[in-house]
């Protein structure tokens, strides 16, 4: 048993001890009376579910999918693996529609679910409640996303993903979607503003209702512990079944594993059809035949059920003793009350003491940042006036201020936090684990003082006094014309010098994930210090491999590898940082207003021999040229398309400081040619050519493993993506 569900039971056990005999009396016989029944659980001898593939019995459970290792991912252009596939089907089809009129059926359902992910591994494909005019034992070409049917088979499916596929025009990794006869969602939302994480080992529940006079299918989840419907759906969309549905289709759930490995869990299913008119609202609480015809089909599953005997003696025991029964369900509700505030309170000193402890653990060092107190910031920014930010993020807002002990300081205030799903928890405590571990380098924004009360999340930084170097390069202002080609140097320096330092001279990689002017700040002497570290990841110089994350960081900085497959590396930093050379070099952003991508336009620049041309106007032809001309390669170096051919930070800081001859650069720009392999449900066999700097700042398209091959003219560069099932 959980040590929480164990706190609760003493705590009403203890409590239980205090009421009179005559208060006990009345908690037994409220639990006697008014505890529903549940009908027998799901069991091979139930004949009213058929399971296929890798589904199987767990108690009352039907599990689509169980748990699974995650083989590390196969070099392309190999095919993935198949999926493992778990269905569970009604055992026989359902009249969905009426020839003679064309009309379909309309339905309701509910079902409760609980997906469990290992650590070790990221999440399956999902899971769909499915409508198809095909038996479960139907196959597509690898039996992947979520086992659904090959495109042009008559369906209808509620997907629940898990798994973020960009070709297939997913939101996220955590979204609920309706799909009709393709694997594409005619119709998507995302679950976690919401509220509702499906990866959270919660069970929730999901109805799906859908009107055919109106057209309209409707689906809402909430969790299964609130008992109740939520009020207004997560997807409402317009449909009409009556062109997808044959008369008789059959019904159930699909599920599948490929890469990742979760288990799919149902505990429950409920299920009507409706012909004919309709009442105002569908029934959503057993689903029994109070609106149906003898046409209709009917039937349920699970524990939801109640005996009609059962209600009977409810009902003769509530007239009887209505008086004592009315005064039991009042003291139990205010007993439950009580007790869900008391260990609801009790849980959050609990989170805020652990939080402090954790924080705590960090201040073994004479280095570590101090621990504030609220007062205290809020002292520094007037209680965080609106006067004082001096920068947004997206996730936190950062205000200028002062502390006795440190002086002029940067307070970074996260956003409050979400208690569902955690908030600003997760980039807080990953910048400040990252700068309190071993961070202390010249060229690093220094860490001060950190506070955590009351729900305020809140990191205080040195204060840097000339602002970001984005701002200073591209609004123009007064300090602009101070950015000479000796400090623009030096600035290049100092940022590849916090790069060499977190890669290889800290006691763990950092890999920072989102090098850019925005996070690049300037002192009062115009020194570099590189900052924000709430998308950075820590390895073991050690480690060899590495599992693919979700590509985070800003479009127009990123590595096209790092698009495509996930994985952050040095590499992936330096092609940054080629980035940032080129934009103090010219000036321009990585992507102007027109679309120009700034690689591109050096890169014209570098095949008519004129790169220097490319100098930032404002330095009014005030530089050595020949250094120009090098600093503008070594960029055009960092940001290679070919991973292999891109130098280390360490590298590139030596040839700039002459320390060693230039590499060798094509005479024209590479191309990449990326060649999508998908299969043949989606029958998007394609080919399609651009040049390298559409790449890192389009918008992801998708998770592939790929392989980077250079022609052997050096000037195209093959990215082969094989779609990841």
């Amino acid at each position: 048993m959980p040590k929480n569900s164990w706190s609760l039971a003493a705590n009403f056990k203890k409590m239980l001890e205090n009421f009179s005999f005559s208060a006990k009396v009345f908690i037994a016989l409220s639990i006697i009376f008014f505890t529903p029944s549940r009908a027998a659980p799901i069991s091979p001898s139930n004949n009213n579910v058929t399971l296929y593939g890798g589904a199987f019995l767990s108690t009352a459970t039907i599990v689509l999918s169980k748990e699974k290792s995650c083989p590390p991912l196969p070099p392309p252009p190999l095919f993935p693996p198949f999926a493992a596939v778990g269905r569970a089907f009604y055992a026989r089809p359902l009249r969905f529609l009426d020839p003679t009129a064309g009309a379909a059926a309309s339905f309701s359902c509910s079902f409760s679910f609980s997906v469990t992910v290992p650590g070790s591994c990221p999440a399956g494909d999902g899971f769909a409640f499915l409508i198809t005019c095909q038996d479960a034992n139907f196959s597509g070409l690898y039996d992947g996303y979520m086992g659904l049917p090959a495109e042009g088979s008559d369906y209808l499916s509620v997907e629940f993903d898990t798994s973020f596929d960009p070709i297939l025009g997913d939101i996220n990794d955590n979204h609920v979607g309706v799909d009709v006869n393709s694997i594409r969602s005619v119709s998507a939302v995302d679950l976690l503003p919401r509220g509702i994480d499906l990866k959270s080992r919660e069970e929730l529940t999901a109805w799906i209702e859908y009107r055919d006079p109106e057209k309209s299918i409707r689906v809402w989840i909430g969790p299964s512990k609130e008992k109740i419907r939520p009020t207004s759906p997560v997807l409402d969309s317009q449909i009409d079944l009556s062109k997808h549905f044959k008369e008789f289709m059959h019904m159930g759930f699909t599920a599948s594993n490929t890469r990742g490995s979760s288990a799919y869990s149902i505990n429950s299913w409920q299920f009507k059809t409706f012909f004919g008119p309709l009442p105002s609202s569908l029934p959503i609480d057993g689903l029994d035949c109070i609106f149906c015809s003898p046409t209709d089909s009917n039937f349920q599953i699970g524990p939801f059920s109640y005996h009609p005997s059962r209600k009977r003696r409810i009902l003769s025991v509530a007239l009887v003793s209505g008086g004592l029964a009315l005064l039991t369900v009042t003291f139990m509700a205010a007993f439950v009350s009580l007790c869900v505030f008391c260990v609801r309170r009790r849980r959050k000193r609990l989170r805020r003491a652990h939080s402090k402890l954790e924080m705590r653990k960090f201040q073994g060092g004479r280095m570590v940042p101090k621990m504030l107190s609220l007062t205290e910031i809020k002292s520094a920014t007037n209680d965080f006036n609106r006067d004082k930010i001096i920068g947004e993020g997206a996730s936190a807002v950062v205000y200028g201020g002062a502390i006795p002990s440190f002086g002029p300081v940067a307070v970074k205030r996260f956003a409050n936090e979400n208690p569902t799903n955690g908030g600003s928890r997760i980039p807080f405590n990953t910048e400040f684990a990252t700068m309190a571990g071993c961070l202390r380098h010249k060229n690093l924004v220094q860490l001060q003082g950190w506070c955590c009360e009351k729900n305020e999340l809140v990191l205080v930084y040195e204060y840097m006094a000339n602002g970001s170097l984005d701002r200073i390069l591209h609004n123009r202002t007064h300090l602009t014309r101070l950015l000479t080609w000796e400090r623009r140097l030096n600035i290049i320096l100092g940022v590849a010098s916090a790069l060499v330092y977190l890669h290889e001279e800290c006691e763990s990689q950092i890999i920072h994930r989102d090098v850019k002017t925005c996070n690049i700040l300037l002192d009062s002497e115009f020194n570099a210090k590189l900052g924000d570290f709430g998308l950075a990841e820590v390895y073991r110089h050690s480690l060899r491999t590495r599992q693919a994350t979700v590509p985070a960081g800003t479009m127009g900085y990123l590595a096209p590898e790092y698009v495509f497959n996930g994985v952050p590396s040095v590499k992936t930093d330096a092609f940054s940082f080629g980035v940032v050379v080129l934009e103090i070099l010219t000036g321009r952003r990585p992507v102007d207003e027109e679309g120009v991508v700034l690689g591109d336009y050096v890169w014209d620049l570098w095949e008519k021999g004129m790169i220097s041309e490319g100098a930032d106007g404002n330095l009014l032809g005030l530089f050595d040229r020949a250094e120009m001309e090098r600093a503008l390669i070594v960029g055009l170096c960092c940001a290679h398309p070919d991973c292999v051919k891109r130098p280390t930070v360490r590298e590139a800081v030596r040839v700039l400081k002459g320390e060693c001859p230039l590499p060798v650069l094509p005479a024209r720009k590479p191309t990449v040619r990326i060649q999508s392999v998908v299969c043949q449900l989606a029958e998007l066999d394609d080919e399609i050519e651009s040049s390298v700097g559409d790449t890192p700042w389009s918008t992801p398209r998708t998770h592939f493993s790929k392989n980077c091959v250079t022609s052997p003219d050096n000037n195209e560069v093959y990215v082969v993506r094989a779609y990841d099932v």
